[in-house]
């Protein structure tokens, strides 16, 4: 389990992460999210005694990092794939690791066969290319065959076949009643990875939650209507109070579900060819809720093209 209390760092005059709670239980995957700039790398060399806190603690099975003995015993991460000598074979790097906290030297043959490494073992580790690399990278998280596991973007650069062998990797190893923290910023891929989801944003907690419940929150009820007699839908449906918008030779209905509107049409005699209520995905609720959290926007396709009329 990883106890996040209170957590605060600040550089100078500027604060990364501003008093940020939250636990990560075992035997789910829990997505880490939130806009570039947020905090969450900064939050993660904490919990893992790169960086110190100005304040709060962070404790991994109840230890803080630096008062383990062996700590790739209790944790293993993964938060640069490319962080390994590029002239030493992806063997012996895990050697070196083994060595220094005390494991076999057979445990660096199991790992490499975990994560499908066993034929390139004795290759340059520096030649790998980045999938490999974070093949590698999951392979020295592993080594010590720890209970808790953080993974930074580990899916960044991937081909979809590694990014669904990552996916259903860590998955597993959930599954076997690890703590696992992943952050990613493939929102999809997250929604199909995550259990649960803590959330941030400037530096500050956001959401603590199941992946269910945020979108939820975040998303309003919407019903996608199709009709040849819309004019008269439109009508009948803001007469009762609802937001009705034309999308696409559609209405985009807010505030009524797809019951209330089926018993109005059908009232009023109106055909419908479509009725549907429409899912809000994940990307939808992270941009409604972290909307004002992001460190940098961009110019919107819109507006480049009228400033350059």
């Amino acid at each position: 389990m990883i106890e996040v209390t209170g957590l605060t760092k600040t550089f100078g005059s500027t604060t990364a992460v501003d008093n940020v709670t939250f636990t990560v239980p075992p035997g789910i995957v829990t997505g880490f999210l939130g806009p570039n700039g947020a905090g969450k790398s900064t939050t993660m060399r904490m919990i893992l005694g790169l960086d110190r806190p100005t304040s709060g603690t962070a404790l991994i099975e109840g230890k803080q990092y630096r008062e383990l003995t062996r700590p790739l015993q209790t944790v293993g991460a993964l938060l640069d794939a490319k962080w390994v000598h590029p002239n030493r074979s992806a063997r012996a790097h895990l050697r070196w690791l083994a060595a220094s906290n005390g494991l076999p030297g057979s445990r660096v043959d199991e790992v490499l066969r975990q994560v499908g490494l066993s034929e390139v073992a004795g290759k340059r580790a520096g030649g790998f290319s980045l999938g490999m690399s974070q093949r590698l990278g999951l392979a020295g998280a592993l080594l010590g065959d720890p209970k808790v596991l953080l993974f930074d973007e580990p899916v960044n650069g991937l081909d979809p076949e590694g990014i669904v062998w990552i996916r259903r990797f860590m998955q597993a190893l959930a599954a076997e009643g690890r703590t696992v923290l992943v952050s990613s910023h493939l929102l999809s891929e997250m929604a199909q990875t995550a259990d649960h989801l803590v959330v941030i944003g400037r530096g500050k907690l956001i959401a603590d939650t199941s992946v269910e419940d945020f979108v939820d929150r975040a998303s309003e009820s919407l019903v996608v209507v199709r009709s040849p007699q819309l004019d008269d839908l439109r009508t009948a449906l803001t007469e009762r109070g609802h937001t009705a918008v034309d999308v696409d030779g559609a209405l985009h209905v807010s505030g009524a579900g797809a019951a209330e509107i089926g018993e109005l049409a059908a009232a009023r005699s109106i055909v419908l060819h479509e009725l549907a209520s429409r899912q809000a995905s994940l990307e939808d609720a992270f941009m409604k809720l972290t909307g004002g959290d992001v460190e940098f926007h961009g110019t919107g396709f819109d507006d480049v093209m009228k400033g350059s009329l």
